[in-house]
C-alpha cells in the first residue's frame, strides 16, 4: 500500500469516528430532550391536579355555608350548650351581650331540643345579670317547647345564681358552691395613710354628696346610711328574682337570702337546685339529645387585647378619681 492510499484510509477512518461521535451526541441530546419533556409533562399534570383540588376546596368553602339548610336536614337534634364562665361584667366573656347572643342563636336553631347554661361564675354586675335573666324569660315564652336548664359546675354565686334562677330547672354537683344571695360594695379608706406621708386631699364638688364615699376623705354617717339603703334595694330586687324563678321550691329558711353560700347537696335541700347532675347527664337523660352543640360566643385575640387595654386604663382612671366603688352580686 503506498503512502497516498494509507493517508486516504486514515482520513476516512477519522471521518468515520467523527461521524460516530456526532451521531452519538445527537442521540444523547434527543434522549435528554425527550426525558425533559416527559418530566415537564408529569409536573404539569401534577400542578393542574393540585390547582383543581385547591379550586374545589375554595368552592366548597363558599358553597357549604350557603347550603346550611340542606345540612340541617340531615343532622340530628342536639342540646345547645352555653358557658357562663368568670366574672359577669360588661367587658368579660360572661357579659350580657355575649350570653344573650348565644342564647338567641341556640333557641333559633331548628335542631335545638334543649338549652344548657353551664354555670361557673362567682357573680358580678347586677345589671348584666338582670339583662340575661330578662332575656331568658323572653326566649322561654317565645319558644315554649325548648326547655332551658342551668347546670352548675364549680360555682354559681350571686349574679350567677341571679341568671340561673330564670331556668326551667337547676342542676348541680354535690360539691358545687351555690347561692350567695346578697350584695356588697367594698373599697379602702386612705385618709390616715395620706396624712402620715404629708399629703393633703383637695376635693371640690358641686353638689352636697358628690364626694360620696371618697376613699381619701373620712366617711360620713349619712353617706354610709345611703350606701346601705342602696344595697338593700338591690338585694330586694335579687330576692324577688329568685322567688319568681324558684317559687314554692324554696324552703323557709331565715338564712336563705343572707349571702351565705351552700354546697350543691345543701342547696338541693334548700330548694336552690332541683337535682344533682352534670351537663352530659342533663343532655342525655333529661333533654334526650346526647349530641351537644356549643353556642358559646368567643372573641378574637384583637378584641381581647383591646378590651384588656381599655379596662386597664378605665380601672386606673377610676382609682385615681375615687370612682372604683360599684355594687356587686358576689
Amino acid at each position: 500500500m503506498d503512502k497516498d492510499e494509507q493517508k486516504l484510509n486514515e482520513k476516512l477512518e477519522k471521518m468515520s469516528r467523527k461521524e460516530d461521535w456526532e451521531q452519538n451526541l445527537i442521540k444523547e441530546l434527543a434522549l435528554s430532550s425527550l426525558k425533559e419533556k416527559r418530566s415537564s409533562r408529569r409536573w404539569g399534570i401534577f400542578f393542574k391536579f393540585a390547582f383543581l383540588a385547591y379550586l374545589v376546596g375554595v368552592l366548597l368553602a363558599f358553597v357549604a355555608p350557603l347550603d346550611k339548610s340542606a345540612l340541617d336536614k340531615v343532622t340530628k337534634e342536639h342540646t345547645a350548650l352555653i358557658d357562663v364562665e368568670g366574672v359577669i361584667s360588661a367587658d368579660s366573656k360572661a357579659s350580657a351581650d355575649y350570653i344573650i347572643s348565644a342564647l338567641r342563636d341556640a333557641f333559633e336553631d331548628k335542631k335545638t331540643k334543649g338549652v344548657i347554661l353551664r354555670m361557673n361564675t362567682p357573680g358580678g354586675s347586677p345589671v348584666q345579670s338582670a339583662y340575661i335573666n330578662d332575656e331568658i324569660y323572653r326566649l322561654r315564652k317565645k319558644y315554649p317547647d325548648i326547655k332551658l336548664y342551668a347546670v352548675i359546675s364549680d360555682i354559681c354565686a350571686s349574679g350567677g345564681y341571679y341568671i340561673a334562677a330564670a331556668a326551667d330547672e337547676i342542676y348541680a354537683d354535690k360539691g358545687s358552691m351555690v347561692g350567695s344571695i346578697g350584695v356588697l360594695m367594698n373599697g379602702f379608706g386612705f385618709e390616715n395613710a395620706i396624712s402620715k406621708v404629708g399629703v393633703t386631699r383637695r376635693l371640690y364638688t358641686a353638689g352636697e354628696h358628690k364626694g360620696f364615699l371618697d376613699p381619701f376623705s373620712p366617711p360620713k354617717e349619712e353617706d354610709i346610711a345611703h350606701a346601705k339603703t342602696m344595697l338593700k334595694n338591690i338585694h330586694q330586687q335579687f330576692v324577688a328574682v329568685v322567688k319568681k324563678g324558684r317559687g314554692k321550691k324554696l324552703k323557709d329558711d331565715p338564712l336563705l337570702f343572707s349571702g351565705y353560700i351552700w354546697t350543691g347537696e345543701q342547696a338541693l335541700k334548700l330548694g336552690l337546685v332541683d337535682k344533682l347532675g352534670s351537663s352530659s347527664y342533663v343532655a342525655r337523660e333529661v333533654i334526650g339529645a346526647e349530641t351537644i352543640k356549643d353556642f358559646t360566643v368567643t372573641e378574637s385575640f384583637i378584641d381581647r387585647f383591646a378590651k384588656k387595654l381599655g379596662a386597664s386604663m378605665a380601672t386606673k382612671v377610676a382609682a385615681l378619681s375615687g370612682l372604683g366603688l360599684s355594687p356587686q352580686l358576689r
